[in-house]
């Protein structure tokens, strides 16, 4: 078992029950999501929902969502001892970005990521510089920093670490 949290950055208000239709068949139980207004822009709402399940639920969390196009979200999968932890960020002009997590919550790039990295910049330092952002991320947390700070001052949920 693993734990984690989705994080709706910003949706549109219609697509409010079908999030949490979609996290609900995901997690085998009614979720009880707490919308609050998104003000970076008209009609948006954001929502965290913490979740514990199997060391495949934050995948299927993103599958489920992964259609609704209008939506900005992120879920966390938290390590286990058999499993890495994982970020999805997803964005409606970027689409899903995927990322295994050490313990601590920092993205790890295995070797083969690295060297593909490595083979389509060439000889560019700058390719590669642009490259390594994309593995790690980087235009994804660009996007949704704005969405992030909005939520500032909302009600924190902490983790505990689940055996």
């Amino acid at each position: 078992m693993t734990q984690g949290v989705l994080y709706i950055h910003s949706a549109p208000r219609a697509l409010a029950p079908h999030i949490e239709w979609a996290a609900s068949g995901v997690l085998g139980m009614p979720s009880r999501v707490r919308w609050e207004d998104q003000h970076v822009g008209r009609g948006l709402l954001r929502a965290e929902l913490t979740w514990r399940g199997r060391d495949d639920t934050g995948a299927r969390l993103v599958s489920a969502l992964r259609g609704m196009h209008e939506v900005r979200f992120e879920v966390t999968q938290e390590a286990t001892v058999a499993s890495d932890g994982a970020r999805w960020s997803c964005t409606p002009d970027l689409g899903i970005h995927h990322a295994a997590t050490d313990r601590a919550g920092n993205t790890v790039l295995t070797e083969d990521h690295v060297r593909g990295c490595m083979d389509r910049a060439g000889n560019d330092p700058l390719a590669l510089q642009r490259e390594l952002g994309i593995a790690l991320g980087e235009p994804w947390d660009e996007e949704l920093e704005i969405y992030r700070h909005a939520g500032e001052g909302v009600p924190m949920r902490w983790l505990h670490r689940v055996s």
